[in-house]
């Protein structure tokens, strides 16, 4: 990978539909932000129909190796705010133990390990949801544990979890502002 001279944001798609397309939209507002694509979200993007077309400003990163090798960049100082958003209850729970067996979780650790912070947009945070699927609004009920997990992802150090789209958009607007001041 290219060294890059400006920080940037690290975008993660998992493979939750739960407000996937507008955690997509979002994606487009920033202007330097690289796009880490799960083998999930590749499936998600083909079910909603959405293309992998952006600006100039930004890279899009598979998940192609088995050692998540686009996640080098978080030692050379490339990012400065990963977000992870829409992210599954398998993402969640993998972060709460640990477990960095795929690139969300390989940047999720990665982030953690160079101090970077992370903003995630858990999808299951109540007991009972609404979400959009591909054929219309569908109701899901979030298993105890994964509420469990959701709250202890809380907790990390340097995680701010989010539960709605209002406030993904707020998080990323914030902390837009703090990079722009520390700049």
């Amino acid at each position: 990978m290219t060294r890059l001279q400006t920080p940037r944001w690290a975008w993660v798609l998992t493979g939750s539909g739960h407000f996937f397309v507008e955690s997509f939209a979002l994606i487009h507002t920033l202007v330097h932000c690289d796009v880490f694509v799960s083998k999930a979200a590749n499936e998600v993007l083909r079910m909603y129909g959405l293309k992998l077309d952006f600006p100039d400003t930004m890279r899009v990163l598979h998940d192609k190796t088995a050692s998540a090798v686009p996640v080098g960049g978080f030692y050379h100082g490339d990012y400065h705010s990963v977000v992870i958003a829409p992210a599954t209850s398998n993402t969640v729970a993998k972060c709460v133990a640990g477990i960095s067996d795929s690139l969300p979780t390989n940047v999720y650790a990665q982030a953690g390990k160079c101090r970077v912070p992370s903003i995630v947009f858990a999808c299951d945070t109540a007991p009972e949801l609404e979400t959009m699927a591909p054929g219309g609004m569908v109701k899901v009920y979030p298993r105890p544990i994964d509420l469990e997990n959701t709250a202890r992802l809380k907790t990390y150090e340097r995680t701010e979890v989010v539960e709605s789209l209002a406030e993904l958009t707020a998080a990323v607007t914030r902390r837009g502002r703090e990079v722009a001041d520390l700049g």
